[in-house]
């Protein structure tokens, strides 16, 4: 949906003329209007798809004017900017009908991102699970064809097909850091018939510790001090939507046992209420770190687990995941090329082979912001590997290297260190390339890369 208009109410000129000028570069047309009443005429003369709108204005009240949008435009989507300590009225705004939220400072990806969920959906109630799914934007999609990767699309759409009715089965995400779990989850989100109501995440281990049962569950006005309105928690907020639980395994083991009992009975307990609020919304949780360890040194209640833990999914850690590093390191050098008016650089077959070789322990993440200073640093067109600054490991020594042979009879040369180790473990592994790429902890494409550096065939 480039050709969208989207009406923009923020009086920070700065800001502004930035997010004016990401939204044009993404094809929309943009209205951009520093206060309420402005905000109106433009709403009047051309009807917005999409209206993104501040909350502390000259004139008034955001929520004010999202409430009169919603008379005026009543199916319309909205999203809007709330700093950390306005979260309570972003909450307000989701019981307005805004579909999401930005949290400042902005982040511009955040920002084409959102803007394409929010304009992907149509209005609630309308929309199937297989119209037109918010990932078919480009920063939204899963990138990559390796048979991990297939296995986990065909995993995501049959998952994706369960998140209905009253009580769906919940969904723990596992894996790595930086593997993309949040993407996933707004994938699940966006595939699922929940797809049209909010998607509410929940970063359990960036929320201040004296206020995560107050975000989770919400709490009533006087319930302590400076709760000076009644508040609803994020759980309820999600409405009929997705509640995401980020880095679950984070979550105070004190607030463990009254998540649980809000996962069962599917109502929550506002702090200082003395009723019950049912809550609708499809549960997915995530953790990269072992909750089964964590069980057994009593940092993480068993019963939770086994609740959170009814549909599992594992996302690969990018070694695993073959050729698809290179398919996202072109899709990373080009977005960031787009996003800073660049020429497309061209990635070379030396920085090629380097991405290749590299483990790659912070995974995608990793990947993106080493490609995105590739580019940024270095005005070449082309990317060359000393642009990646990745660094090297040093092979573990091969078998027959004893600590006190004499320096010529110890101490080969890196490649042929190399060559031995990896001889060793094709032996080992009886030339199975996968099970030897995971010992050696590299991805299959850069273990082929190596067996065809030193001359070895994969039989």
């Amino acid at each position: 949906m480039s050709s969208a208009h989207i009406l923009l109410l923020e009086d920070e000129g700065a800001l502004a003329r930035a997010l004016d000028r990401r939204l044009r570069r993404d094809g929309y047309t943009v209205a951009v209007c520093e206060n309420i009443a402005n905000a109106k005429l433009a709403a009047r003369r051309r009807r917005p798809d999409l209206a993104v709108l501040d909350l502390r204005l000259p004139d008034g009240y955001g929520l004010d004017f999202l409430d009169w949008l919603r008379g005026e435009i009543p199916d319309i989507p909205a999203l809007v900017m709330t700093a950390y300590g306005e979260l309570d009225d972003a909450i307000a705004a989701m019981r307005l009908g805004a579909v999401d939220f930005l949290k400042k400072p902005l982040d511009l990806d955040a920002l084409h991102r959102v803007v394409a969920d929010a304009l992907a959906r149509e209005t609630p109630g309308t929309r199937s699970a297989c119209d037109t799914p918010a990932d078919s934007a480009p920063d939204t999609a899963l990138i990559g064809n390796s048979a991990a990767m297939r296995e986990l699309y065909a995993q995501l759409d049959r998952i994706a097909a369960l998140g209905t009715g009253e009580a769906p089965p919940n969904v723990l995400l596992t894996g790595e850091t930086g593997t993309g779990k949040d993407r996933v989850a707004r994938l699940l989100h966006a595939r699922s018939a929940r797809g049209a109501h909010p998607f509410v995440q929940v970063d359990c281990a960036a929320l201040p510790q004296d206020l995560v049962e107050a975000e989770l569950f919400g709490h009533e006005k006087g319930a302590f001090t400076h709760a000076h309105r009644a508040r609803r928690g994020l759980l309820a907020a999600a409405g009929e939507g997705t509640a995401f639980l980020n880095e679950i395994g984070e979550l105070p083991l004190s607030l463990q046992a009254k998540l649980l009992t809000a996962l069962e009975a599917r109502t929550v307990r506002e702090i200082g209420g003395d009723t019950e609020r049912a809550i609708g919304a499809w549960f997915v949780a995530a953790t990269n770190r072992d909750l089964a360890a964590m069980m057994a040194s009593g940092d993480f209640r068993q019963d939770l687990y086994y609740r959170l833990n009814v549909l599992t999914l594992h996302l690969p850690p990018l070694r695993e995941r073959g050729d698809d590093v290179l398919a996202l390191a072109e899709h990373f050098a080009a977005r960031t090329a787009e996003r800073y008016g660049r020429p497309v650089p061209r990635i070379d077959a030396a920085a090629r082979a380097a991405i290749c070789a590299y483990a790659w322990p912070g995974n995608v993440r990793e990947l993106r912001h080493v490609i995105e200073r590739a580019v940024l640093v270095h005005a070449d067109d082309v990317v060359q590997a000393a642009h990646l600054q990745l660094p090297t490991a040093t092979p573990a020594a091969p078998a027959g290297f004893e600590a006190g042979a004499t320096p010529r009879e110890a101490t080969p040369t890196l490649a042929d260190s190399e060559r031995r180790l990896i001889e060793r473990t094709l032996a080992e592994t009886r030339h199975n390339i996968s099970a030897a790429a995971r010992r050696l902890g590299l991805s299959r494409g850069a273990l082929r890369y190596r067996l065809e550096k030193y001359g070895l065939t994969e039989d």
